[in-house]
């Protein structure tokens, strides 16, 4: 088959806008996606240039197609299995500082630049003391983003409207500020002028952001099936979910320079971004956390097997809608629409999300996912919220077992063995604790303040409720335990 290239799609020459460091696959099927959606209905009129931030492998199959791929988004839309796809045409062109740092630096020119897009992991984001600003490229991401940003001020002459915005994606709190207080802290460091550090005050905007969307990443075991269809080769394909959100807190008013939200793209621009967090935290990821470990031990391997399970579904959706939502300050009609927006992600019949996978770490997990919510309802509602009370049992039943293996504590469902994978501190406290009569073991777990940050066994009420669910749940199994809690 043709490779896919300009040949196939016909490209329209735009202005340079977004500088995007990071080549993968989730800005691929998320920012630019998003970017070529608004260009084709006239709303931005802008393209992308990715640059490398890595000496990490090369740019060899953008060039070979051109830039172009295609992302396919598929899943649940209002109870209905979609599928929609388009070839990506917004990104003009892929640069490898490394190897050709001379082009990569003439990008800070670029009159008509104005975004820069990043998703270079949580290692990312990070002071490195080391960097130098002789350094062709610097080493780090922020000091790449220093370099190139006092280059612009040089070229420009400190001109307040070429400054740009900073629009980093990478997964950690407040990831504009960090980002932005690195850039400062290399700045002071390599002596560059007070009016560098000031314009960056004044005429560049450093957004924190938070962003949602499953990006599966290249389909290698139906990529055959999927290009046979789609009658071209693309070794860049990009396979997602169309559920989307962006979230960009900024002091600026981005809505007219980048107005992805009047394309229909699910931006959303605010002062605070901290709401839209808790709200993704404790529903999308609480909920995971609160219904794996349990959905598992019924014999579930899979999400999905779990949205079909009705006592697992109607355990899950329960928790988030009667014990996690009204512990929210966001209105009750927008937490709703995410919720269930959550519950069709999960019913994706295109995702095969293994529960052993979401497992990890579940005890730091349940700790940021859902113990502030069964503290917040217990101060609002007097009272233990019980589902969030038997997801912490249900924690204690799936982490039992007496044999450490490699990194993995052995425990069993049924005859099966299954690998439990934690922090080695935590799995050799299960091993030693897990064997324990119930209300002993929910004791031992439940007052352990490097797990909790607090001993939650003062909780009044909730080392008793959770001892009582563990009993019930080692004498009748897992699933017979959900169906009693429902009835009580």
């Amino acid at each position: 088959m043709e490779l896919l290239g300009r040949k196939r799609a016909q490209k329209v020459e735009r202005p340079i806008k977004v500088l995007q460091f990071g080549e993968g696959n989730f800005l691929r099927g998320f920012v630019d996606q998003m970017i070529d959606v608004a260009n084709e209905k006239g709303i931005f009129d802008g393209d992308v240039v990715i640059v490398k931030p890595t000496d990490r492998g090369g740019l060899e199959k953008f060039k070979a197609q051109e830039c172009q791929y295609t992302v396919i988004l598929r899943g649940l839309l209002d109870g209905e299995a979609k599928s929609e796809g388009r070839i990506v045409t917004c990104v003009a062109d892929a640069v490898h500082p490394y190897q050709e740092y001379e082009k990569y630096a003439k990008l800070a020119e670029l009159e008509s630049l104005r975004f820069v897009v990043s998703n270079t992991t949580e290692a990312g984001i990070v002071f490195d003391d080391t960097d130098r600003l002789e350094f062709c490229p610097p080493k780090s991401f922020p000091g790449k983003l220093c370099k190139f940003l006092y280059e612009r001020y040089l070229f420009f002459r400190g001109d307040a409207s070429k400054g740009l915005v900073m629009l980093p994606v990478e997964l950690i709190d407040d990831n504009g500020k960090k980002l932005k207080d690195c850039v400062l802290q290399l700045a002071e460091r390599w002596g560059l002028e007070k009016g560098f550090a000031d314009w960056l005050d004044e005429a560049c905007e450093f957004a924190s952001t938070l962003v949602d969307r499953i990006i599966a990443g290249y389909p290698k075991d139906e990529a055959v099936t999927i290009c046979e269809k789609l009658g071209y080769q693309d070794d860049l394909l990009v396979v997602g979910e169309p559920f989307g959100l962006w979230v960009i807190e900024s002091k600026k008013d981005l809505t007219d320079e980048f107005p992805l939200q009047k394309a229909g793209q699910p931006v959303v621009y605010t002062d605070d971004h901290k709401p839209y967090k808790q709200r993704k935290v404790r529903i999308l990821n609480g909920a995971h956390t609160s219904f794996v470990l349990a959905s598992y031990l019924c014999g579930n391997d899979i999400v999905l097997e779990s949205m079909r399970d009705a006592d697992v579904y109607d355990f899950a959706k329960k928790t988030i809608y009667e014990e996690v939502m009204p512990t929210l300050n966001l209105p009750k009609e927008d937490l709703e629409v995410f919720a269930q927006a959550v519950f069709e992600r999960f019913a994706n019949p295109f995702v095969r999300h293994a529960l052993l996978s979401i497992s990890l770490n579940s005890v730091s997990k349940w700790r940021a996912r859902c113990m502030p919510s069964l503290l917040a309802y217990l101060e609002k509602e007097g009272k233990l919220p019980k589902r969030l009370v038997f997801s912490m049992a249900a924690l204690l039943a799936f982490y039992t077992g007496s044999e450490l293996r490699g990194n993995a504590l052995i425990g069993h469902r049924g005859d099966a063995e299954y690998e439990i994978k934690d922090d080695a501190s935590v799995l050799e406290f299960f091993a030693a604790n897990s064997g324990r009569e119930a209300g002993e073991y929910a004791k031992a777990v439940l007052s352990n303040e490097a797990f909790w940050g607090q001993d939650l066994s003062a909780v009044p009420g909730f080392c008793d409720m959770v001892a009582a669910d563990l009993a019930r749940i080692r004498e009748v199994g897992m699933r017979e335990a959900i169906k009693e809690l429902e009835k009580a």
